[in-house]
């Protein structure tokens, strides 16, 4: 490892540790019965929480998404199965595995995928550690979830699975460069997780998360940050497209 790498290692690394320290109670078990509570309704949810934008950029990851038929596709963190859906669709010859640590998600994605009448494979387990052999996908995607992750050691897992010159296709709420940007993001944030969690109703464990899910976002990372993170777990090339403001963006990364 060159002295370049080594120092990236160690700032990713320490980045990784200062979210597990301030995160890891939540990760464990509170950010579980969240997604067990809100399954149900969590697409309509999430795109009224974000006044239609995370339809809108479902719909463009989804084109960013190159598929072939006979391609075997992995989606990380599936949940409810909106990604392989939507895949499906657009390429009814492909293959999707769908992995979730929620099997509450996945059984709402299941029903989903059968009422479209698309066939997904369920894997529910932890995405740290994923539970397929070296180089047995083609394309992998991870939406919206990144944030709650150690995500250095996901990076790896993907990378290591994926097919040498296949494709990883992210797209997540990121940390906005310009301080003045944060600090309107992060208020809106904290709105709109309140409004959304009353109108649904939403139970005391999301009531009680309000104020990590706009931490979450504070304290992860740039659309730059993304970019050189793949790269140092060894993708090439990475291009990636922005959001106005650096508040969200799809990247794509090829595996060497």
């Amino acid at each position: 490892m060159s002295d370049a790498q080594d120092t990236m290692e160690h700032y990713f690394s320490g980045r990784e540790l200062a979210r597990k320290e301030a995160f890891s109670g939540i990760w464990g078990n509170e950010l579980h019965a969240v997604f067990k509570d809100v399954a149900p309704y969590y697409d309509v949810a999430s795109n009224v929480a974000s006044l239609g934008m995370c339809k809108t950029w479902r719909h463009r990851f989804l084109n960013a998404v190159e598929l072939k038929p006979g391609d075997a596709v992995l989606d990380v963190c599936a949940g409810t199965n909106a990604v392989g859906i939507g895949l499906l669709k657009r390429q009814p010859a492909a293959r999707v595995c769908a992995m979730d640590r929620s099997q509450a998600m996945q059984d709402v994605g299941q029903e989903l995928a059968r009422a479209n009448g698309v066939q997904i494979e369920s894997v529910v387990g932890d995405v740290h550690h994923l539970p397929f052999q070296d180089n047995s996908f083609d394309v992998a995607t991870l939406q919206w979830a990144s944030r709650h992750l150690q995500i250095f050691d996901v990076f790896r897992e993907v990378q290591r699975v994926l097919k040498p010159g296949g494709c990883f296709y992210h797209c997540d709420m990121l940390r906005p460069e310009s301080p003045v940007v944060q600090r309107l993001y992060s208020t809106y944030l904290k709105g709109c997780v309140s409004a959304t969690a009353w109108l649904f109703g939403s139970g005391a464990e999301a009531r009680s998360c309000r104020d990590y899910f706009v931490e979450a976002v504070e304290l992860f990372y740039s659309s730059r940050e993304i970019t050189d993170l793949l790269e140092h777990v060894g993708f090439s090339p990475v291009t990636s497209q922005d959001a106005v403001g650096g508040v969200m963006a799809i990247h794509r990364a090829t595996k060497v």
